[in-house]
């Protein structure tokens, strides 16, 4: 059976401007922008925020009932809240963002959170961005795109947005946490990072932020 809604699936690694450009196409396009990449976060920044060693996957999963990650719409925009507190700007600091990499390899997680993402795409004409949402998430999405570029490319545009909220860090630094979250991510035994089979490739290293954001909706619109 067809589905009611359409769903699109954007995978692709750390930096490559998923959030961004997703939430930029679905407001063109009139649909709900879920950034899932939020949620781990906010498990993340729970165990952060309480010293839960986010190697002891048993010390994460025993924190799990105690954080609570929600998405609340407010006037069409997502914000993410832990435990009633709207955390949407604290999540995506460099030490959370590695702090999310870490729990998001924990099967636990991955599950504790999966129906709440579904949910919104049986609810919703949605575009979802993560690291597993064509695979694992939403295997039948609609549309499927894999967003990705070069490294060193991802990592400069990683610097220039957390210079411009003024977070001290360094080039290098952004680039060696880039390396390790990719790493990671696509080495995880549960739901790595790939591309799926079915999926678009979208290669932004030399598109600028508006190109980038056309070529998505092109591909959207060619397919829907």
């Amino acid at each position: 059976m067809a589905d009611t809604f359409v769903s699109v699936a954007i995978d692709g690694p750390v930096g490559a401007g998923k959030s961004s450009i997703a939430r930029n196409a679905a407001k063109k396009l009139g649909y709900i922008y879920v950034d899932t990449g939020a949620l781990y976060r906010a498990i993340g920044l729970y165990c952060h925020r309480n010293g839960i060693d986010m190697k002891d996957a048993d010390a994460v999963i025993a924190a799990l009932p105690s954080a609570r990650p929600e998405i609340r719409l407010i006037d069409g925009v997502q914000h993410i809240y832990l435990n009633a507190e709207d955390v949407s700007e604290e999540i995506r600091l460099p030490e959370i963002s590695m702090a999310a990499s870490a729990v998001s390899a924990i099967p636990a997680v991955r599950t504790a959170l999966l129906e709440l993402q579904r949910d919104m795409a049986r609810a919703n004409n949605v575009i979802m961005d993560g690291r597993d949402i064509g695979t694992v998430v939403l295997p039948d999405a609609t549309v499927k795109i894999f967003l990705t570029a070069k490294a060193e490319i991802r990592a400069k545009r990683r610097f220039d947005e957390l210079c411009a909220k003024g977070v001290q860090t360094t080039f290098e630094e952004v680039l060696s946490d880039l390396n390790t979250r990719d790493y990671n991510d696509s080495h995880r035994e549960t739901a790595p990072l790939k591309q799926a089979e079915d999926a678009v490739l979208a290669d932004t290293s030399e598109l600028d932020f508006e190109q980038s954001c056309q070529l998505i909706c092109d591909i959207i619109r060619e397919r829907v």
